[in-house]
């Protein structure tokens, strides 16, 4: 019996196939947007939580609460201090802290001038806070050699100087001009697909802040906690100490203590906001799909009228055609959302294939899980039947006289 009711369907969609492909157009490029977009989400946010599990779990990151969305050290009244960071360091259960700073400059290479990042090392502290700043910041080296503790006028830069940031590659030994200070490259960063790290430039803290006329002000503190000490608990320390060092009150901080899980929460939160308002455009695609449906299924009951009628006059009752309508329209929805989520899965390897070709990493991958393309295609199954209820119940309510004369 319900076999039979596909068949019809099936049937029926066939006998208009210029016009049911039409009218899944709406539904699967609805689809198709909708798939791509939550499988690169989920991909991000998988790739993004593996990226923090490798810095490990020990770690927490200072800052001042003016920073916001934009890089640290931008259009700050009131940023950390050397003070500060010396209170960090003596709070119970910390066992290393890094302060470091970063810029735009003013980069020239080659008859070039570019602005772009540059980062410090702490060349004034103890070799912890020096493999602390390598450790966290996950350097590795491609060309030549890392920076010491006692280079001055040396720096090492990022991969895309390397690649194609000037018209001529960067490589080592090369001299690059930083604020009109001739600095020489002694190594290159491996690729990471971080645009930022790519980018950036890395020298000594002393010469940075000789370049950029800085005096005990840090943009950035990194902390390492000591293997026994519990993550959350330190961070509530430091709170502590540094609102009594900075005179403010608790929940007027103008500086922020995050932990990997909360970073990775509010990166995870931005991307849901951006995930929902692009599904939310793409969502009026089904809407136009769900309406090209329903005008279909009402042309289809005003020329199957006298099928109809036939069908009813042979016993067939109102709830059998009103279930053959609605499985008609359910079956348009269904296989538009079949395309729909083929596109969507290509699209979105597609983005991941190009992404890894320009950044060399995986950060922006698809992620396809089985409850995705289940939802989609029971979502979008429902989408068509649902327009159909109207048209369906339209074809119920015929009788049987009024449908044999027409």
């Amino acid at each position: 019996m319900v076999k039979d009711y596909f068949r019809l369907a099936y049937r029926g969609a066939r006998q208009r196939k210029l016009r049911s492909w039409l009218t899944m157009i709406g539904i699967f490029v609805g689809i198709a947007a909708v798939v791509a977009l939550i499988s690169l989400s989920q991909g991000m946010q998988t790739a993004i939580a593996e990226q923090f599990v490798s810095l490990g779990s020990d770690k927490l990151v200072i800052q001042s609460a003016e920073t916001g969305f934009g890089p640290p050290g931008t259009d700050v009244s009131n940023p950390l201090t050397s003070k500060d960071k010396n209170i960090i360091e003596k709070t119970n259960g910390v066992d290393t802290v890094v302060g470091r700073l970063i810029r735009s400059a003013k980069i020239e290479f080659n008859d070039e001038v570019k602005y772009d990042y540059i980062i410090s090392m702490p060349n004034d502290g103890t070799s912890s806070e020096w493999d602390l700043a390598i450790e966290a910041n996950d350097y590795e080296i491609e060309f030549g050699r890392m920076l010491k503790r006692t280079d001055k006028y040396k720096v090492i830069v990022g991969y895309n100087y390397y690649d194609n940031y000037f018209n001529k590659p960067v490589n080592v030994r090369d001299k690059i001009t930083i604020f009109d200070n001739k600095f020489e490259v002694v190594g290159i960063l491996k690729k990471s697909g971080n645009p930022i790290k790519d980018g950036s430039i890395i020298l000594s803290e002393s010469i940075f802040r000789e370049i950029m006329d800085l005096n005990d002000e840090y943009d950035m503190v990194a902390v390492k906690v000591l293997v026994e000490g519990d993550l959350n608990l330190v961070a509530e320390r430091i709170k502590k100490e540094l609102r009594q060092q900075r005179n403010v009150d608790e929940g007027k901080e103008d500086f922020s203590v995050e932990t990997p899980g909360q970073i990775l929460e509010t990166l995870n939160t931005i991307l849901l906001i951006v995930q929902g308002v692009l599904i939310g455009i793409a969502g009026i695609s089904l809407v136009v799909g769900g309406i090209g449906i329903m005008n279909t299924m009402y042309t289809a009951v005003t020329e199957r009228t006298r099928e109809i009628g036939i069908m009813k006059a042979t016993g067939a009752q109102n709830n059998q055609i009103l279930l053959l309508f609605l499985i008609e329209s359910g079956f348009l929805g269904f296989f538009g959302g079949v395309i729909g989520v083929s596109l969507g899965f290509g699209i979105s390897k597609l983005v991941e294939v190009i992404a890894f070709q320009v950044y060399g990493s995986y950060l922006i991958q698809a992620n396809f899980n089985i409850s995705l393309l289940l939802g989609t295609l029971l979502f979008a199954f429902l989408v068509g039947a649902a327009s159909g209820v109207f048209p369906a119940r339209q074809a119920a309510k015929l009788r049987p006289v009024d449908a044999l004369r027409k």
